[in-house]
């Protein structure tokens, strides 16, 4: 029977008959992790032995890890694949398994979660409410009709973020260089490029993986091109952002303000400059959590563990050319 260990803190908590199924087929092990990442070191210990990885933000799996535990499937419970070496889980012929837009809605709806704070000064004004402000802070927000919101990256998160905006009332730039222009126009959007968003936008919200391409995307140059009354939302990857860029425009008052769920280091210390500003509104990467889209990626994984255990083809699978060079277990 094969040996599952379970690293993420949501799998099968909101979903209990994924537990179930699985068990039925292998024998599972859950390694709580209590809000820590593991070392390398840490990680090759804890998973010795196992043959599949359900994966959340526990560890980065190196291909040092892939290779000294004999893992012979990756399961990320998620979308994002930045703590995943897929390119040595490819060379080694191990499969990677993911849950693409299984949380598309929720990210796009924490974002605009994330906006209204901001834009209606929940946050401070729960504060003063709850006596944690001694001082009225200025209460007076903003609507969001009229506004041009940018979307950057246009996948399913963009997408639905970009239909929300509209119901609003508000207008739609976009940059995404690998989306056509004329789908976007399409979807009631106006395509743009980088410069061109930054400099229109009153409200950039992020959406993109992080990869070598998007990292720092957002830095000096481009936080300096947007509106001094702009507000930065980021649900995508802290390192989309330099955070150390990030920090300075809010100081120096390049921008208005930033709401931001996933941050360059995680879990944030204490001591994290961005944590004492109230022009920006913070949640710890949670945007992906509701009860639905946790059951959606808990069924996706299950359905494609039991595949790959019944000797057939998974159909989420971030490198699909391994199937071509291994026998499924």
């Amino acid at each position: 029977m094969a040996r599952i260990a379970i690293f993420s803190s949501s799998f099968g908590v909101y979903t209990p008959e994924a537990i179930e199924r699985l068990r039925s087929i292998a024998d599972i092990s859950r390694i709580e992790l209590k809000g820590r990442s593991l070392s390398e070191d840490e990680a090759i210990e804890a998973l010795r032995g196992f043959d599949i990885l359900i994966l959340g933000g526990g560890c980065i799996v190196t291909e040092r890890v892939l290779r000294e535990t004999g893992l012979k499937v990756v399961a990320r419970h998620g979308v994002g694949l930045d703590n995943v070496d897929v390119e040595a889980a490819t060379k080694l012929g191990i499969p990677i398994l993911y849950t693409p837009h299984a949380n598309a809605r929720a990210v796009a709806e924490h974002t605009f979660a994330l906006i209204l704070s901001f834009s209606r000064r929940v946050t401070l004004a729960h504060e003063y409410v709850r006596g944690l402000r001694t001082t009225p802070p200025r209460f007076i927000g903003f609507e969001l009709e009229g506004k041009k919101l940018g979307v950057i990256g246009f996948g399913a998160i963009g997408r639905i973020v970009a239909s929300i905006g509209r119901g609003f009332g508000m207008s739609i730039l976009v940059y995404d260089p690998y989306v056509d222009s004329k789908f976007i126009e399409d979807s009631g959007c106006r395509p743009v490029d980088l410069e061109t968003l930054l400099r229109e936008s009153d409200i950039v919200t992020i959406h993109v993986p992080l990869t070598k391409e998007t990292y720092h995307m957002i830095g000096e140059r481009e936080l300096k091109l947007m509106k001094p009354a702009s507000l930065l939302v980021n649900t995508a990857r802290g390192s989309v952002v330099d955070e150390s860029a990030l920090v300075k425009a809010l100081k120096e008052g390049w921008i208005a303000g930033a709401a931001l769920d996933v941050f360059e280091e995680e879990p944030l210390k204490p001591d994290n400059p961005l944590l004492s500003m109230d022009n920006v509104v913070a949640t710890p990467h949670i945007a992906f959590l509701t009860v639905e889209s946790v059951r959606r990626m808990d069924m996706m994984l299950v359905e494609d563990i039991k595949r790959i255990l019944s000797g057939r083809k998974p159909v989420r699978i971030a490198n699909p050319e391994v199937l071509k060079k291994i026998s499924l277990i």
